[in-house]
């Protein structure tokens, strides 16, 4: 089986629709330029190119939609993504 290398803005537009969903359409670009630092963050930290789309979406899943929110969880998907699970799943549980 041959990898496909997909490009950051193939990453990037890949996501726009969760984004929008999650913050909005006013609010998508920033969010989406906050996804792409996350993933040179993750790079540095991890050497993955980027997170894992389930990272991804507990990030915009913690976030409750709010631009500082979601500063605060890529900020915890790199510093310890496993708190940002924990995070994710007592978020789940709210709902």
């Amino acid at each position: 089986m041959v990898s496909v290398a997909i490009s950051r803005a193939e990453r990037r537009e890949g996501r726009r629709e969760r984004v929008v969903a999650t913050v909005g359409r006013d609010h998508a670009d920033a969010a989406l330029d906050l996804l792409e630092l996350l993933e040179l963050a993750w790079h540095d930290c991890y050497g993955d190119v980027s997170p894992s789309e389930d990272i991804v979406d507990d990030v915009l899943l913690v976030s409750r939609g709010r631009l500082d929110q979601l500063i605060h969880a890529a900020r915890l998907a790199v510093t310890d993504w496993r708190d940002l699970k924990v995070a994710a799943e007592r978020r789940r549980s709210e709902t």
